[in-house]
């Protein structure tokens, strides 16, 4: 031990970069590793909570597409699948439409010219995602709190009326914080609503005229499964007659969210709602998971490789280090080992150099690969808006710095190997007559 630790002291600066190159590697594979636990992780715990227990899309929908076919019929489908099933409790579809918005103050200044010129340089026209939905409908789904204002007034759709899309036309909606801080407005104030954008100020105007203005009932939290800081909710019916839809033929909806009394065996349900709707695909919520874990395993192959490639720099370096170390003692090798002193513990002193400079790799690697996930957890945290309390993009599980210690070890292992070998196999006779 006090061999390996003196040969390490008297070359501060080139043990110092050695420790440092294999923290790097460590850090690395510490990082890589801990992001793909973490979205696993974080994903499992957000699928568990959100009350969601199987997602009902249109016929040959695959998980991989970046959009959903519509789905027709969606109120029958409401009342229809738990009377197919009698373990739903909720069947609650959603229409999910990108959709723009604009203000009181910016109808003003479209007014206030003709061309527009009134409106200042740096207004626009915001554009969100939205979701129409029942918003009575949705017992046992975890949907985003509403944090001032009452809410929707009605229960069920009531511009739906029985199919006829002639009800009471509330035109009331609910704006994520993101939204209404954009578009500066509490409840109780309008929003314009409508499909495209204005291409210029001069065609601010002619856009309010056709869209639609909307109620501001209430402003909401963010919600987990559209990750996006700018959102609004508003009745399924109303939002269908806005896109130009509402009728039986054009009752759409994107999804539809299924929420069992008992989830314990959702392939049985799923089964029984596709041999009742032979036009939809049914996903559990596993399946769901099962397709992030695809995703997260190729992130995972891909740092595999990257890590692969820092390990075997990291050995390579420490190896080249350490078989300078011997040649520069050699003298001392050959006389150690002419005064009897046996091959295996001269080859284990540099074997315990090459560990020791592990551990200190380790002991940098570590605290370097926390700093970096909490950083990287912190800027992917603010680009992804909308996620829940608690998500993390990173997770120092016990398995992840068992991982990292082993990497250590390794290292130190295999690059101790042929310079531990160079050391048992000097020529004593010729190292001592060596200048």
């Amino acid at each position: 031990m006090r061999t390996a630790l003196d040969a390490i002291r008297r070359r501060p600066g080139r043990s110092a970069l050695t420790a440092l190159g294999i923290g790097l590697a460590t850090a690395l594979v510490v990082v890589l590793l801990a992001v793909s636990a973490g979205i696993q992780s974080s994903a499992t715990s957000l699928a568990a909570q959100s009350g969601v227990d199987l997602v009902v899309t249109s016929a040959n929908t695959s998980l991989s597409a970046a959009t959903f076919p519509e789905i027709s019929g969606a109120h029958p489908l409401a009342r229809g699948i738990p009377q197919n099933d009698s373990n739903v409790e909720t069947a609650s579809p959603w229409l999910i439409e990108n959709m723009s918005y604009g203000n009181a103050s910016m109808w003003a200044r479209a007014n206030a010219s003709a061309n527009g010129s009134a409106i200042p340089s740096n207004w626009a026209i915001a554009t969100s995602y939205t979701i129409g939905w029942i918003p009575s409908d949705n017992a046992g789904i975890d949907i985003p709190p509403v944090y001032t204002g009452p809410g929707f007034t009605y229960p069920g759709d009531p511009h739906y009326s029985n199919g006829t899309w002639r009800g009471n036309a509330t035109n009331e909606v609910v704006l994520d914080q993101g939204l209404a801080g954009i578009l500066h407005v509490v409840p109780g104030q309008l929003v314009w609503m409508g499909q495209g954008e204005p291409s210029g100020p001069g065609q601010v105007g002619s856009w309010y005229r056709s869209a639609t203005p909307f109620l501001v009932v209430g402003i909401s939290g963010p919600f987990w499964l559209i990750p996006s800081s700018l959102l609004a909710f508003t009745y399924l019916s109303q939002l269908q007659s806005v896109i130009g839809a509402g009728t039986p033929s054009q009752d759409y909806a994107s999804v539809v969210l299924v929420h069992l009394y008992d989830n314990s065996n959702p392939n049985r349900d799923r089964d029984l709602i596709e041999t009742a709707y032979p036009g939809l695909t049914v996903f559990t919520i596993g399946s769901i998971l099962g397709a992030v874990q695809n995703v997260v395993n190729l992130y995972r192959t891909f740092g595999d490789i990257v890590a692969a490639l820092a390990l075997v720099v990291a050995a390579l370096f420490t190896t080249a280090v350490l078989l300078m170390s011997v040649d520069e003692r050699s003298n001392e090798i050959a006389l150690r080992r002419a005064l009897g002193i046996p091959s295996w513990s001269v080859g284990g002193s540099v074997v315990e150099e090459s560990v020791y400079l592990g551990l200190i790799g380790l002991a940098v690697g570590l605290p370097l690969a926390y700093l970096a996930s909490y950083v990287m957890n912190l800027a992917l945290d603010g680009f992804v808006h909308g996620l829940p309390a608690g998500f993390s993009f990173v997770s120092f599980e016990p398995a992840v710095i068992a991982v990292g210690i082993l990497v250590v070890i390794a290292i130190g292992l295999g690059a101790s190997v042929v310079p531990a070998a160079r050391a048992v196999t000097l020529p004593i006779a010729e190292e001592i007559r060596a200048p």
